[in-house]
């Protein structure tokens, strides 16, 4: 006879009550986990998508996602023109704000030159952008549906294509649309901005402005040493791929990344006292029933065989249940939330650790107690 399954079944309501309440709380530092490592796979995405070699900015900054960079147009050529490049392109990047008729929109705007890299990787539905003005392509969670049409700036703007998971490292989804529209967006003045440079005698004629100049790097050269040959002859700042993901992580995430980070850790130590305080709860309410079975000659392996199932049952389930909550509402979350295998198996890990050791405490109360308090009032 399995006394772990009488008991349970004894107080069935109980015990899946008791599992709920806990996958509820497992599901929450699931969640957390999976919102850190959504961070730092968010802050990746824009550079991954361009799926380039190099970034040539401003010299002296670290941009364009860490600070701000503006460099001429035309230095995209001395940039093709580099030893080892195969592929170069100017690109902007641009936070703005939008009013549809039913909400406002916070997007990141993405500006490339049609046919060079800088563009969307792929498309979830719809086509490439085929005119040089006033088309562009959304990322899905920005809410934009095919053939909608959004204000940016002066102009108005179609969506002709989607794209899936286009995100910046805030969480903006991402437009792309061309290079000139996105100048225009970033650079050029309003009327009223525009008369009042003037009448101080500033130019504001617009100018081929952009972010940075993007690039791909052929197998004859190495990307390290291209950067090299930027910094030293055009007297510009260059960034490998590995330095804009180490930028990104270790400087424009790392506040919130690390904010999760010891929130996380927070949940799981809430977590691993409230499952010790439940499993050992639950052996001092059967102390009575315990001290039953000792007095009646049943061993001390039966005692601990019970209490130990009883808490294992109790993980398992409260974490399959948070498990396949987690699993099935991530994607109604504002932000990104990525869980790995490694980090299910992990956490799965820790709780089955946790059971053990609180089953420890549990074991202990019990071995300990008296068998003639089973004749007691």
């Amino acid at each position: 006879m399995n006394l772990a399954y009488r008991d349970v079944r004894h107080n069935l309501f109980r015990f899946l009550f008791t599992c709920f309440g806990l996958s509820l709380l497992l599901s929450v530092v699931l969640a957390m986990i999976g919102i850190y490592r959504g961070i730092v796979v968010d802050a990746l995405t824009i550079p991954h998508i361009a799926n380039v070699d190099l970034w040539v900015v401003a010299a002296n900054t670290r941009g364009p996602f860490a600070e701000a960079s503006r460099i001429p147009g035309d230095t995209r050529e001395a940039v093709a023109r580099l030893f080892g490049v195969t592929a170069a392109g100017s690109v902007t990047y641009q936070t703005v704000e939008s009013t549809m008729p039913d909400r406002k929109l916070r997007l990141y705007v993405i500006g490339y030159e049609l046919d060079r890299p800088g563009g969307p990787r792929s498309l979830a539905a719809g086509r490439a952008i085929g005119r040089s003005h006033y088309e562009l392509i959304a990322d899905q969670r920005s809410g934009l549906e095919l053939g909608d049409r959004i204000p940016l700036g002066r102009n108005m703007f179609t969506v002709v294509g989607l794209t899936k998971e286009h995100v910046a490292s805030g969480g903006d989804p991402t437009v792309f649309m061309t290079l000139l529209d996105s100048q225009k967006l970033q650079f050029d003045l309003a009327p009223p901005a525009a008369r009042i440079e003037q009448a101080r005698g500033v130019d504001v004629q617009s100018s081929d402005t952009v972010n940075a100049v993007i690039a791909r790097v052929g197998p004859n050269a190495t990307a390290a040493s291209v950067a090299e040959a930027a910094r030293r002859w055009k007297h510009l700042s260059a960034l490998t791929e590995a330095d804009q993901e180490e930028i990104l992580t270790r400087s424009v995430v790392d506040m919130a990344r690390r904010q999760i980070g010891l929130f996380t850790a927070l949940l799981l130590t809430v977590s691993a006292v409230v499952i010790a305080l439940i499993i050992y709860t639950m052996t001092m309410e059967k102390l009575k029933q315990i001290a039953t079975l000792k007095l009646i000659g049943a061993p001390d392996r039966i005692i601990v065989s019970m209490i130990v199932q009883q808490a294992l049952a109790l993980g398992l389930i409260g974490f399959s249940f948070g498990a396949l909550l987690i699993f099935n509402t991530k994607a109604y979350f504002p932000r990104r939330v990525v869980l790995e295998f490694d980090n299910t198996a992990m956490l799965g890990a820790i709780v089955f650790l946790v059971c053990i050791l609180a089953s420890g405490l549990g074991v202990r109360a019990a071995l300990r107690v008296d068998p003639a308090t089973a004749l007691g009032g």
